[in-house]
């Protein structure tokens, strides 16, 4: 069956797009939970070891606090707090923690650093996964065992304010709460505003026992400019001033012999340099933990923090409240907060704090026993007993004082070492499912390998022996086979697997689609080893491998094995720069080859060659150096040699002004230089140059309409960022308080929608109306015209040189090097992603979760709206692929030929299989290794959706080519 590349190489995508699915279903695993579905009770709390008889030896020690007040400040960093200027942040909460009854830690939030997976982890006690960042845009209802939970059982009137996922994970929980968004992040005002009304009428009640307050201004700050801001003092200041209203209200109400407060201050995740979170830098995973109550000793100066797990808060606040620790808890309790207990009650906490974690272990772990923490509290267990007898024997000492402490220290081991060992496993894998997914990529990808020479022929077709595949022995054989491995395994799993919950159907096609698979790919190799072997080096039929083309298959693939190193999945931006320059140099070689190596009559031969887009003469289309006066061939000549040293300049200038990656992040780059206060004026001037050239670089191609309507977009792009504070007007002198933009990007809005239905009416006119190639070019540039000028508004001002330098880039290579020097489709497609995914990380992109923008995903909206952010966050993090993608679409649907569409579409599809299979194949090799969470989590997140995104690129360039073929005559 013989199918044209581009539609055999959308349908590898697809197909592709769905193991990646199928392997990250199993990849994500499930967090370590008991396999209990019942809730942890106070009847099932163990009885003191060997106490005999005794009525009292299953209860639970009495409360510690009568009340606790629990202060969640999102993003706080430990350095606002215990840093050097945590006397000019909090002065205050600082005061306290120099001098205060408080317990001062260090708590480190384990990655994801982002508010939901945190809120869970601080109520159940467990690690959350990297699926989780996902869940956290939709919180659903927590079902798992939690504090919360236990505290509403056992008659705790809870009250909450602020970030509404609380309400979210646990409706009808509280006894009265008020919810507000924590995604429109352009609010940092309000959004602590309406947590701090409620608070002066609250603290005056009697009538609740736990006070959760949520604030976000923090977080919303840090995402619009950082933790250097000089908003973050005012804000810290308020925050400040709240916690001492608070701390001066429970002191007020304190009676005398009752049981005492504990004032909370804790932060979710801390921030990074750029503002963000959700990888795993320092700034992000340390938070700081301040317990104050009249309970604990006062500090006589300031102590060095010390450390410990954000989920350690969990069993420490149970305990603190007299409740059971959570069933998925994997925290230990926080020694210090019981250390003015009697020696009795303290082993009894960390005896209860032992039983939980064993069981969990026990039910999570196959050889449980093997492990040392729990062979180390079963030892610490036998001791407590033998110590607990003695004591109720009326043993009174000092031996048995020091066994005591020795049963104490041995404790505190086996729960270190318990603790340690859950929190490495994490979770557990579908093996299975990722296994199939895995199996699905691996053979799309063999499957395009040898289809290559037939696809990127001059035909654009491939030839696909599926008749004789699916009538073959082999394949029905090949089906009983899979389907009693797979009946074989769903048997016998031990814990759930999702492939196996598909019905029989769903399961029976996928088994079908890869014994056909298999066989195709076993039937195309033979037919491929019986052709004699030898290249043709001719201009027909052969290949002949040219520095360049050993330079894009080198580079591709060796991206693709620096994959296997963690510190170069952290520092890809790394690889792509290295590619881009040698790029550079290996084009500039061709261009002077091209204009110096050649007779004179080669190089008159340009003169007589249109531009690429679009190709009618004396059109306001025409060459973009046209307008400068450049039409000789000599000065074509001299701007073609040109080109490639720009092109690096500008690469060079790039990288200087957002430092990426995980080593480096944290130094100060251009983009820090720009956006400081006293640079105000120099990142104005920057920003309108850049737009400036933005316009004279997309103008041409467009309608005078459609001119018209970028020039006045653009406008609004740069009153926008002077709405917001960004650039300042020449006019403009007050300093007046920023507003919200809102009105400004809507005015943008306008015209990008206006652009975007002008260039869709001209695309659609084209195709339906009358076959005008001229009028199909002017409708693709104006819809890509409609998509910069969006990404303009969405790109921060310090990052409009970027896309300047994207635009320029695009506009000297189609000119001057990939029409004149003849690069055939699959070279271009090549260099177009190796640009795209270059101009990814000059963004200030990187493989972490923390460099995703989200405050973009707010631009021009006064609430939030799920989809529309969603969707205006994507665009702009895969910015820098979508427009070379899109370009890409517009130059090669220029071609008179659907040859070059179907060699693009092809070339894209192979470029993306080739790292998404090994890199499925290299994670799941590697899926015990801890360090794969914070690394390769993230990048495999970003790998399907960059190959969601080049299916989609796919299928326009097939509906592209499909066209085209229909509207010949």
């Amino acid at each position: 069956m013989r199918i044209r590349s581009s539609v055999f190489a959308c349908f590898c995508l697809i197909l592709e797009v769905l193991g990646i699915a199928l392997f990250l279903r199993g990849f994500f695993p499930v967090p370590i939970k008991s396999s209990f579905s019942s809730k942890s009770k106070l009847s099932d709390v163990p009885p003191e070891p060997f106490t005999g008889r005794s009525l009292n030896s299953s209860k639970v020690p009495d409360a510690l606090f009568k009340r606790v007040v629990i202060v969640l400040i999102d993003a706080l960093r430990e350095d606002f707090v215990f840093g050097p200027n945590g006397r000019k942040y909090m002065p205050y909460i600082r005061h306290l923690v120099e001098r205060g009854s408080t317990h001062s830690f260090v708590a480190k939030a384990r990655p994801p650093t982002v508010t939901m997976p945190r809120i869970k982890a601080l109520t159940t006690g467990s690690i959350p996964g990297f699926i989780d960042v996902v869940m956290n845009l939709n919180s659903p209802v927590l079902l798992e065992d939690n504090l919360i939970w236990q505290a509403k059982t056992a008659g705790k009137r809870m009250v909450f304010y602020g970030d509404d996922t609380w309400v979210k994970l646990f409706p009808k929980h509280f006894m009265e709460y008020d919810g507000t968004t924590s995604f429109f992040v352009s609010d940092y005002t309000e959004v602590d505003n309406n947590v701090t009304r409620h608070l002066d009428s609250t603290l005056k009640r009697d009538d609740w026992d736990i006070l959760i307050l949520h604030y976000l201004g923090l977080d919303h700050i840090g995402h619009i400019s950082g933790p250097h801001s000089s908003l973050i003092q005012p804000k810290l200041m308020e925050m400040d001033d709240i916690l001492k209203k608070i701390h001066g209200s429970l002191i007020l109400k304190e009676a005398e012999g009752a049981l005492p407060y504990l004032l909370v201050l804790c932060g979710d995740h801390g921030m990074s340099e750029t503002g963000s979170h959700g990888g795993s830098s320092e700034h992000e995973v340390n938070t700081p933990l301040v317990l104050i109550s009249p309970a604990f000793k006062k500090k006589v100066g300031m102590e060095k923090p010390s450390t410990v797990e954000q989920v350690d808060l969990t069993p420490t606040l149970a305990l603190g409240l007299g409740l059971p620790i959570s069933q998925n808890s994997v925290g230990r309790l926080i020694q210090p907060v019981v250390e003015e207990a009697s020696l009795r009650d303290q082993l009894r906490f960390l005896h209860l704090n032992g039983h939980q974690l064993s069981y969990l272990l026990k039910d999570s772990m196959p050889a449980y026993e093997k492990e040392e923490g729990y062979e180390q509290f079963r030892v610490a267990e036998k001791s407590h007993g033998n110590w607990v007898k003695l004591v109720v024997e009326g043993n009174t000492s000092e031996v048995l004082t020091n066994i005591g402490k020795k049963v104490f220290k041995q404790y505190l081991e086996a729960l270190r070492a318990m603790s340690a060992a859950l929190s490495k496993q994490l979770g557990k894998y579908d093996m299975y499912s990722m296994v199939v997914g895995m199996v699905l990529v691996f053979q799309l990808l063999l499957l395009l390998l040898l289809a290559m020479p037939e696809a990127l022929s001059s035909a654009s077709e491939v030839d696909l022996p599926v008749s004789s595949a699916l009538l073959s022995l082999p394949f029905y054989l090949l089906c009983l086979l899979l389907s009693s491995v797979h009946v074989l395994v769903c048997t016998s799993a031990e814990s759930s697997c999702y492939f196996c919950s598909l019905s029989w159907g769903l399961v029976f096609g996928a088994v079908a689609l890869s014994s056909a698979l298999l066989c195709i790919l076993v039937s195309m190799a033979a037919r491929r080893g019986a052709k004699p072997p030898g290249k043709v080096n001719n201009k027909h039929g052969g290949w002949s491998l040219s520095e360049l083309d050993i330079l894009l298959l080198v580079g591709t693939a060796g991206h693709t094995l620096s994959l296997s190193a963690s510190s170069f999945v952290e520092e890809e931006h790394q690889v792509w720069y290295f590619l881009l320059n040698t790029l550079c140099l290996v084009v500039f070689q061709d261009v002077c080859r091209k204009y110096f190596r050649e007779r004179r009559a080669n190089i008159g031969s340009f003169e007589d060659e249109a531009y690429l887009l679009p190709s009618n003469e004396g059109d306001a289309l025409a060459s973009p150096l046209a307008d400068l006066g450049v039409t000789d061939a000599g000065s074509e000549k001299w701007l073609a040699l040109a080109t490639p040293p720009l092109t690096l300049a500008c690469c060079r200038l790039l990288r200087s002004l957002n430092q990426t990656g995980v080593q480096w992040a944290h130094l100060p780059d251009l983009g820090h230089w720009l956006n400081s206060l006293e640079h105000k004026m120099v990142l104005s001037l920057f920003a309108a140059l850049s737009l400036a050239l933005i316009y004279f670089l997309v103008q041409r191609r467009c309608s005078w309409v459609s001119k018209i309507a970028l020039a006045l977009g653009l406008l609004g792009v740069y009153s926008y960022r002077a709405a917001v504070g960004n650039v300042v007007f020449p006019w403009h002198h007050g300093g007046g308080n920023m507003s919200k933009g809102t009105v400004e990007a809507r005015f943008v809005y306008i015209f990008v929608l206006g652009i975007l239905f002008t260039g869709s009416k001209d695309l659609l006119r084209s195709q339906v109306i009358t076959a005008d190639a001229r009028l199909k070019s002017r409708g693709l540039w104006e819809i890509y015209s409609g998509v910069v000028l969006l990404v303009a508004l969405l790109f921060r001002a310090h990052n409009l040189p970027v896309l300047c330098c994207c635009l320029l880039v695009q506009t000297l290579m189609a000119q001057f090097i990939w029409k004149k020097l003849h690069y055939d489709a699959a070279q271009t497609t090549i260099m177009h992603y190796w640009f795209g995914q270059a101009f990814f990380y000059f963004q200030g992109n990187s493989n972490s979760i923390a460099t995703v923008d989200i405050s973009v995903g707010f631009v021009g909206l006064e609430s939030y709206v799920e989809a529309p952010a969603f969707f205006l966050t994507a665009l702009s993090t895969y910015a820098g692929p979508l427009l070379w993608a899109a370009h890409l679409v517009c130059y090669l649907s220029s071609e008179k030929s659907s040859v070059a569409v179907g060699h693009g579409c092809y070339c894209l599809a192979l470029l993306r299989s080739v790292p998404a299979a090994a890199y499925v194949v290299l994670v799941t090799a590697l899926r015990y290794h801890l360090f794969i969470w914070s690394v390769f989590s993230p990048k495999l997140l970003y790998e399907s959706m960059h190959t969601l995104l080049t299916a989609a690129i796919c299928l326009f360039f097939t509906t592209m080519e499909q066209s085209r073929s229909s509207s010949r005559p």
